[in-house]
């Protein structure tokens, strides 16, 4: 498939070293609204929507991981950047650990999110699909907020849930089957010990869909990566604790 034209936003000096900020299944490059400014005083902040989502185009479904990968390269090459940190939550790391495997002198430090590196069963994958299919990205929203948030946080800052579930019900429904699709046919177990960006793996120790169990299996795979679990954080920890969320993705960048 060809790589696509992703929508993206730039913050900070145009001298500064390059960030990317890759997003999860069903959201836009606003699920990175509490890292940007902290980030901009030291990055070139560059955050994108997934093919499929946003304000990106969406090609007919379905696309593999390699598809959300060459569209990223092609992202850094329009923008005529050599080299890039990386940092990215759920698919966006996914598409991180891709990268840093077949595209290696693009990634220099890593930074690997709520992730996976496989992660099924595929027929968990296959009825999300169809209830998409069925009744749109709205009839999986609650569903989605209650794996982004804790019930607790959930409670106490409606205004952020509610602005999480708009998120994911305005998805287009064939971006989020296009893009569950990468994810359900996903297996990157064998090409991380390839991976030589130095790597840090940060886990939401409340986080159902991506579990500690699943950084862990990345850190160990990768050599010198550390894994980092957050308490108190469900699948988006960079939104349920910012703070924590943000200095260690700082001192990670820092060296």
């Amino acid at each position: 498939m060809t790589a696509v034209a992703l929508h993206h936003v730039i913050d900070g000096r145009d001298d500064a070293p390059p960030l990317v900020l890759s997003p999860s299944l069903g959201s836009t490059l606003a699920m990175w609204e509490p890292q940007v400014e902290p980030l901009a005083r030291a990055h070139r902040v560059i955050r994108y929507d997934h093919r499929g989502h946003g304000r990106s185009p969406v090609p007919p479904p379905p696309y593999a991981l390699e598809d959300l990968g060459a569209d990223a390269l092609a992202l850094l090459d329009a923008l005529e950047l050599e080299r890039v940190d990386w940092c990215g939550l759920s698919l966006g790391g996914m598409v991180g650990m891709w990268l840093a495997a077949h595209a290696s002198e693009r990634i220099g430090r890593l930074v690997l999110c709520c992730t996976s590196a496989q992660l099924g069963p595929r027929s968990t994958w296959e009825e999300r699909i169809a209830a998409v299919r069925e009744g749109g990205t709205a009839s999986i929203a609650e569903a989605g907020v209650g794996r982004w948030l804790t019930a607790d946080f959930a409670a106490a800052q409606p205004d952020v849930a509610d602005g999480l579930r708009a998120m994911i019900a305005g998805t287009d429904d064939d971006g989020y089957v296009g893009c569950s699709s990468a994810i359900e046919h996903m297996d990157l177990r064998d090409v991380l010990g390839a991976i030589r960006a130095p790597t840090l793996v940060i886990a939401g120790a409340d986080d159902p869909a991506t579990p500690p169990e699943h950084g862990a299996l990345i850190a160990d795979a990768i050599a010198g990566a550390r894994l980092e679990v957050i308490a108190d954080a469900a699948h988006l920890a960079n939104v349920q604790q910012p703070e924590t969320f943000t200095r260690l993705l700082v001192e990670h960048l820092a060296g």
